[in-house]
């Protein structure tokens, strides 16, 4: 992709469009760790919390707290601010960082937050574009368009020291359980109002529940640590390595328009069950379907989504016909689902443990004792 085709695609989405936000709120902080009330993070702070739906049952206290609630920071006023910061060279590691954040602060459950507001007005998604032509000029972005990395893939076997999965489901078993949960989830939310405003949740993911690989990082850590919506706050995390099923076919998500394809040739219905909270996420109101990876699992050994793709699509209503739309929604960058069972699985995991002792938590490798 070009540079200018790399930046478009950066911008056109709200999961691309925070990454670009939080790389620069992080260069900012590098270059100023002490807070300015002239800063960039300060304006931006202070603009999302008038324009977070939700700022009535936020909270501010604290010296300053009541002037906070008065100021008035526009956009243009942001956009002012975001155009005087420096960007520094890209690195891996502030890539990593902005795309975890980026990743983390997704939700499909409630309306967009207030930092995903601002990026999308006119004035600050217009000084954005320097942001994404700077990281999309850099060789360290260049495999967020790569297709799956067959070598190097790990698979999380225990969270925090769960039960670790033993692999004794197979794959088959795994989306049989996962379609039977879908059908009954939405027969059970038919009898829920079908004004998408109404006060319901229902199950938000469209991701199917089988195991899921990424590849290592520039520092050997799974990319699955650090990029993960709606975080629990794990602590340790076990992880084993996989090999791809000899001749595997994979399903490529470069995008909007393959997740469209995918629910168009195996769709399955699911309004009654995402449609209060996808109507949230999307302000779209309609019926809304997902693969049905049952099917999918007939044509395909996995399906893998695209750093890239998910900075596009992630979070946004995709048509797919006339009538229905989809989300993709619970799924990680560069996330590789199986289908069917990998050939390989290793007999030895290793462990990561997060240290947040520092500024900036790092995943540390687990020694053998």
């Amino acid at each position: 992709m070009s540079t200018t085709s790399t930046a478009d695609t950066l911008l056109s989405g709200p999961r691309g469009r925070r990454m670009l936000l939080d790389y620069v709120m992080d260069a900012e902080r590098i270059r100023r760790p002490e807070p300015h009330d002239d800063s960039f993070g300060s304006a931006v702070f202070l603009a999302s919390y008038h324009l977070d739906p939700d700022r009535d049952s936020s909270v501010l206290f604290g010296p300053g707290a009541d002037e906070a609630r008065q100021t008035v920071v526009t956009a243009d006023d942001v956009a002012h601010r975001l155009s005087e910061v420096p960007l520094p060279e890209v690195t891996e590691v502030a890539l990593r960082s902005a795309l975890a954040a980026a990743t983390d602060t997704a939700r499909y459950w409630q309306d967009p937050d207030g930092e995903d507001i601002l990026v999308t007005t006119e004035p600050v998604r217009h000084e954005l574009r320097r942001v994404a032509e700077h990281i999309a000029r850099s060789q360290h972005s260049q495999w967020w368009t790569t297709a799956l990395a067959e070598t190097d893939q790990w698979v999380i076997v225990s969270l925090d020291d769960d039960s670790p999965d033993t692999f004794e489901s197979t794959a088959a078993e795994l989306l049989s359980d996962w379609h039977e949960h879908t059908l009954a989830a939405e027969a059970r939310a038919a009898d829920r109002p079908t004004d998408p405003k109404a006060n319901w949740s229902g199950y938000w993911w469209s991701n199917p529940s089988v195991r899921c690989s990424t590849r290592a990082l520039f520092d050997g850590t799974p990319a699955e640590l650090w990029f993960v919506e709606d975080s629990m706050g794990w602590k340790r995390i076990a992880v084993r390595p996989v090999d791809a099923p000899a001749g595997a076919r994979i399903y490529e998500i470069d995008g909007a328009q393959a997740w469209a394809e995918l629910c168009r040739r195996f769709p399955l219905e699911v309004t009654a069950d995402k449609r209060h909270d996808w109507y949230r996420t999307t302000g779209r109101s309609g019926r809304w379907v997902i693969p049905n990876w049952q099917l999918v699992a007939e044509s395909y050994t996995g399906v893998h989504l695209t750093v890239m793709g998910y900075l596009a699509a992630a979070g946004t209503a995709i048509g797919v016909d006339d009538e229905t739309a989809s989300v993709i929604a619970g799924w990680a960058p560069d996330a590789t689902c199986w289908l069917t069972d990998p050939d390989r699985i290793g007999d030895e995991s290793r462990t990561w443990v997060l240290d947040d002792s520092r500024e900036h938590p790092d995943w540390v490798e687990e020694t053998q004792q």
